[in-house]
């Protein structure tokens, strides 16, 4: 398959490695005008510079693509999959669609990394077997080459210029183990408190006041107390009866942690929207909606949960 060609396969996730914006267009563009011509959905989700360019380049075309800011709706790595990819293709059910989505970029933190490198790792099983292609562009010139390295891989296809091959080392799974790491130390000057269910409502009071000492305020204050509710309840459901909770400040955000001795064997979870009649199966993703960045470490001993919300 070419990016501009029909897919043979129910779904297709190739990774494009671009060097300039000539590589970039010559890469996209022709995905983008292919689908339209066969009567794909298209969006558009990439860094705001790049969304400009493909606009540009696309001219009349661009009315018929659905455009997405991905340093807003993905500044999360993990809300993409249920708010951005899986909120169009479920859009669309009747039909095959096809996505640009550009996760990782250069100025990407390498505390956002991790959670990027599992996100794109976590698109082949969250989408095995839907009728969509989701074509994820690298700036080879520009990422570090362990990025590069990594995208080979959580992506069964690579596309450089004119030529396109199978990865030689598609191991997504791998991938997802590769960054489940410890979190590393809570600073000296965390906060907090232990909790079981009867100090459900204290604990939450309890983050809520620290955020708000750290200058956290408004809406954001809302949201860490909605993501505390939702992860002190887990832990005391899933995760052991108990946990606790610890909360500091780390440049411009706040950071909350939540760690309890439960295990999370599904790394889909909190990424994976529930059916519409499901009952409960929503903390995770609430938190991932609300917060700027989660990051997870699970393994035998415990989960670690930590998220980031700046004001």
């Amino acid at each position: 398959m070419t990016t501009g060609s029909a897919a043979t396969e129910p779904f297709v996730h190739p990774a494009l490695f671009y060097r300039g914006e000539q590589e970039y267009l010559e890469g996209t563009v022709p995905f983008i005008r292919n689908g339209l011509k066969g009567g794909e959905p298209v969006a558009v989700a990439v860094p705001g510079p790049n969304l400009a360019m493909l606009k540009e380049a696309l001219g009349a075309d661009a009315g018929s693509v659905r455009f997405i800011d991905m340093t807003e709706a993905g500044r999360n790595p993990g809300r993409i999959i249920p708010n951005v990819l899986r909120a169009f293709t479920d859009a669309h059910p009747a039909t095959r669609v096809r996505i640009i989505g550009e996760p990782i970029w250069p100025g990407r933190s390498s505390l956002e990394y991790p959670a990027c490198a599992q996100h794109e790792a976590l698109i082949n099983p969250a989408f095995q077997g839907r009728e969509a292609t989701i074509l994820c562009p690298y700036d080879a010139d520009r990422l570090e080459e362990r990025v590069l390295a990594d995208a080979y891989a959580t992506h069964p296809l690579i596309v450089s210029g004119p030529s396109q091959h199978p990865s030689p080392s598609f191991a997504p799974g791998h991938i997802v183990e590769l960054y489940n790491q410890p979190l590393g130390p809570v600073p000296t000057s965390a906060q907090s408190r232990e909790f079981g269910a009867r100090e459900l409502s204290a604990t939450r009071h309890f983050a809520v006041e620290c955020a708000a000492q750290l200058g956290l305020q408004g809406v954001r204050l809302e949201d860490l107390a909605l993501a505390v509710a939702e992860l002190t309840t887990n832990s005391v459901i899933h995760g052991g009866g108990s946990g606790t909770v610890r909360v500091w400040a780390q440049d411009a955000q706040v950071v909350c942690e939540v760690s309890d001795r439960g295990y999370l064997s599904d790394p889909l979870v909190g990424r994976r929207p529930p059916a519409r009649d499901q009952r409960g199966g929503r903390g995770l993703l609430l938190v991932h909606c609300v917060a700027d960045l989660v990051r997870v470490h699970t393994d035998a001993d415990g989960t670690v949960i930590r998220f980031y919300i700046g004001s």
